[in-house]
């Protein structure tokens, strides 16, 4: 029987973190199935899918993730799953939901909400904040890839979502 975990990892950002991580699971047997990695201001982050067929494994793991923190300055965390359940079904489509505009607090909140409501999931959710060339105003910059339920179209996904662009004062576009 295999199992599988997420793992969740952040540090100081250096050469070597990666490695120091994916060693952990190497070593123990386990096999990387889907990963995002990236830097959050001076934090390198890694979330991790990954399985194992090796029964009882689960305490080792949290041993080295003891182990990551005190030698290494990562802390890891990491959860067993249940068995993979199918997320789809016939007619869902994917769209993408880009949010522009200045940056202010509650962007993320308002639109995840919003499309929570009206039962949309989100796939993938990344943002960034860059200052404007011309001004230096912190532009905010994100970019959802949503799952909609047969019937559902960009267009309705984007006239819904146009109160919420209104009180926020940003550009929001859905495409298919």
């Amino acid at each position: 029987m295999t199992g599988r975990f997420i793992m969740t990892a952040f540090g100081k950002d250096r050469p070597g973190i990666v490695a120091d991580v994916t060693r952990v699971l190497y070593e123990n047997g386990c096999n990387l199935e889907e990963n995002s990695m990236t830097l959050l201001a001076d934090e390198f982050t890694l979330i991790l899918l990954f399985s194992t067929t090796e029964g009882g494994i689960e305490n080792r793991l949290l041993a080295e993730c003891r182990r990551l923190e005190k030698d290494c300055g990562i802390s890891a965390f990491i959860r067993p799953l249940e068995e993979r359940r199918d997320m789809s079904s016939p007619g869902v489509q994917t769209y993408v939901v880009e949010v522009e505009g200045l940056d202010q607090s509650g962007i993320v909140y308002r639109v995840s909400q919003h499309l929570a409501d009206r039962g949309l999931n989100v796939l993938d959710l990344k943002s960034t904040v860059k200052s404007s060339p011309e001004s230096g105003t912190a532009l905010y910059r994100m970019q959802i890839q949503v799952q909609a339920q047969p019937g559902i179209s960009a267009e309705d996904i984007e006239a819904g979502l146009s109160p919420v662009a209104d009180a926020l004062h940003v550009d929001i576009s859905v495409t298919g």
